[in-house]
Parts: C-alpha cells; sequence; structure tokens
C-alpha cells in the first residue's frame, strides 16, 4: 500500500464526495443538547468493536459521558478499539472505561447490566450486516436469531431498569427488502417500535459505509494488501457514508431523537456512486493502471504472475447475479410518513401506528417454531419472512456472494 495514501481523504474525495461530515452542522446545532443528555451519563454500547459501534463510541466521548462499558463478541475487536482509543491525542476516556467479550444474549451480560449500571444510554450495534449471510437455511437461522430473536431477550432485559436513551441499529436495506437481511432488520423495526411506547427507542436506517470491516470496499484494501485481483458487480448504485459520519448519524439519532423515529441521511440520487468507479480510483490513486479481465479465472492468473511489480491491476467486472441485490437503495417507502424539515442533513420517518407487542410475540413465536423444525428450507423461512414483512419480495436468482471473489 503507497505510504502516502489516506484512506480518510480518498473516501471524502472520491467515495462520499463531501468535504464536511454530513452530520457537521447538525451536530453544531444540537450541541447543548447533546452535552447536556451524555455528560456525566452512564452509557453501555453493544457490538461497540465494530466499524460503526467504535465510531459512534468516539462521537458519544466528545461529550464526556462518566462511564463506558463495552460489549462486543471479537475480543480482538474490543482490543483494537481500546488501543485505538488510548493512542489518540486528546481522546477523552472517562475513568471508569471497562469492555467486555460476550454477547448480549449470554448469562454473563446480564451480570454486567445489573451490576455495572443503571445505564441511561444504551445503544446496539450487534447485527449480521451482510447479504451473503443468507446463502442458507442455517445462515438465515443464524442471522434472524442475532438480529430479531435475541432482540426480543435485550428489549425485555432493558424494560427491568429502562434506560433514558435506547438506540438499535437498522439499514437502508430495510426499505422494501428484497434480501432477507433487509427484511430481518425491518422485522427488527416493528419489533422496535412495539416497545416504544414503553421504552425511548430510536434507529436509524443509513447508507453503505466506506471500507467498513467486510464490505467490498474494505475487501479491495485485504485484495491489494494480498496482491490479488479486485472484483465488482457492475451497474449496482449505492449511497455510501464515511465511518465517521455512519457513527454521527446514529448519535445523533440516539440522542435527540423522540421513541419511535427512524433516522436516515437526507442523500440524493447525485450522491449516488459505484463499486466499480471506487475501484478504479482507488487503483488510479495507487498508481496503477486498469487492467480488465474477463473472468475471475484470468484475474487470478494475472495477478499471480504480474503482482507486485506490474504497472496493470487485474481487476474482474461483472453483471449482478447474486439473490437479495437491488440496482439502487432507498431509505423510505411512499407509504411512510417522512420528516425533512428538522435537520440539515438527516430525516425521520415519523412513529405510526405500529404492531401490538402480542401480534410481535406471535410472528417470533411462528419463526421460532419454524426454524425448529428439522424439514425447514430457506424457501419456507423466506415465504413467512414475505407474510410478516409487508413489501419483502426476495429476488432469488440460485447464486450467493460466497460464490464470488
Amino acid at each position: 500500500m503507497n505510504k502516502r495514501f489516506n484512506l480518510d481523504k480518498f473516501i471524502a474525495q472520491h467515495v462520499t464526495r463531501r468535504e464536511k461530515s454530513l452530520t457537521y452542522y447538525d451536530l453544531i446545532a444540537n450541541e447543548p443538547w447533546l452535552r447536556s443528555r451524555i455528560a456525566g451519563k452512564n452509557t453501555l454500547v453493544i457490538g461497540g468493536a465494530g466499524s460503526i459501534g467504535s465510531q459512534f463510541i468516539k462521537a458519544l466521548l466528545r461529550y464526556e459521558p462518566a462511564s463506558l462499558v463495552v460489549v462486543d463478541s471479537s475480543e480482538n475487536g474490543l482490543t483494537e478499539l481500546t488501543r485505538d482509543l488510548r493512542s489518540s491525542h486528546q481522546q477523552y476516556i472517562p475513568e471508569q472505561y471497562l469492555t467486555y467479550p460476550t454477547h448480549f444474549q449470554a448469562p454473563v451480560f446480564r451480570k454486567i447490566w445489573k451490576n455495572e449500571g443503571p445505564f441511561h444510554i444504551v445503544a446496539n450495534f450487534a447485527a449480521h450486516k451482510h447479504v451473503r449471510s443468507e446463502k442458507d437455511q442455517y445462515a438465515i437461522e443464524a442471522m434472524l436469531e442475532n438480529n430479531v430473536l435475541h432482540a426480543r431477550y435485550l428489549l425485555d432485559l432493558l424494560c427491568e431498569n429502562p434506560p433514558e436513551r435506547f438506540f438499535c441499529v437498522s439499514t437502508d436495506k430495510a426499505a422494501n427488502p428484497a434480501n432477507v437481511m433487509g427484511a430481518s432488520k425491518k422485522l427488527m423495526e416493528n419489533l422496535l417500535l412495539a416497545y416504544s411506547d414503553i421504552l425511548p427507542v430510536t434507529t436509524a436506517r443509513f447508507a453503505n459505509v466506506a471500507f467498513s470491516n467486510g464490505s467490498l470496499l474494505d475487501g479491495f484494501l485485504q485484495r491489494i494488501a494480498k496482491k490479488q485481483p479486485l472484483s465488482a458487480p457492475k451497474h449496482i448504485r449505492r449511497y455510501f457514508v464515511s465511518p465517521q459520519e455512519a457513527g454521527e448519524i446514529c448519535l445523533l439519532a440516539a440522542i435527540i431523537g423522540q421513541s419511535g423515529q427512524i433516522f436516515f441521511p437526507k442523500l440524493s440520487t447525485q450522491d449516488l456512486n459505484t463499486f466499480t468507479d471506487i475501484a478504479k480510483s482507488l487503483l488510479h490513486q495507487l498508481g496503477y493502471a486498469i487492467d480488465l479481465c474477463d473472468s475471475e479465472t484470468i484475474a487470478r492468473e494475472k495477478a499471480a504472475r504480474y503482482l507486485p511489480d506490474a504497472k496493470y491491476y487485474p481487476v474482474y467486472f461483472f453483471e449482478p447475479d447474486t439473490s437479495g441485490e437491488k440496482p439502487e437503495e432507498e431509505f423510505y417507502t411512499p407509504e411512510e410518513k417522512v420528516n425533512l424539515d428538522d435537520f440539515q442533513a438527516l430525516g425521520y420517518i415519523t412513529p405510526q401506528a405500529p404492531l401490538s407487542r402480542e401480534r410481535m410475540y406471535t410472528y417470533l413465536h411462528d419463526l421460532q417454531q419454524l426454524l425448529a423444525r428439522p424439514d425447514t428450507g430457506k424457501a419456507d423461512i423466506v415465504a413467512a419472512m414475505e407474510n410478516m414483512v409487508p413489501g419483502f419480495r426476495h429476488l432469488e436468482t440460485g447464486k450467493n456472494l460466497d460464490q464470488r471473489m
């Protein structure tokens, strides 16, 4: 990797194409509210070692909470989060800063909740977030457990000692979902709304986070570091936010939002970007010319023969053919009531009459019963999800992202 390459600068110039953070002016305008609701408060962040959770923590710490407890299933991720915070210039870290490598449905988490609280602010970023995590019935079951079924456990636990603010991250793919991941997040949103009368809960749908862990763009950097070819689908256009912007969007939604509101960035079609254009810009920035290949096999062969000394970098751009891919993303549907006036960079979906908790419990019970059957296949789960999530129409092609480079 070019030693002069600056990822944050590249994202601003070639991915988001914004000089300032999307939320820059909203953070300034809401500074008093943010400080009054965060300073001196006890905070708990679940999934805080990931790309978005860690950026949320950095945004949160600007306002000096009294304590910070971070829970994440990745022990290595928590280690890097701590090293990053401890190594950052003028980074505020509260005296009570604790990290625990566990998951939020574990018995030890309940002990943490009861003994280290009460927590005034709770944010949950633990989720299956990749469309590739729905290749078969086993992968889908794991996704639904994490994104939906375990969410009810957390909500019920919070009800025992309700925080002042609770935030749980969603995704833009929850709007008119075309894949199970998006449908699982839409079902999670419905579950959150069912609790919005007894818990102060907000969520946010936002764009692809540029170069977040495990993303295709992050994969570009991994491939280049390993001298392997790049691969990306043609014609797929996506909205992107920087990791910093993702954390700040979640912070505003968590602290300023009213219970039941679903936030999203106010981006227009002019902000859409393609993976292929980003790949070309990245390679150009690193001093490479593009060598377009006709297949994965040819791209791999050229990479093995010519990298790292070649001037031309092998890439394979293909027509999208995997399940669940939409040509363009969207943040809300025509049926949802949207407010675009209260924030400069953010809009939100105003709460409508949610499904009752009893109806949601029925859905979750039926889902658990379906998953418990030994003969349940992917098509059975998709059909059940289509009944539970209005507007969900799975785009099945028989191919998944694990079959791609």
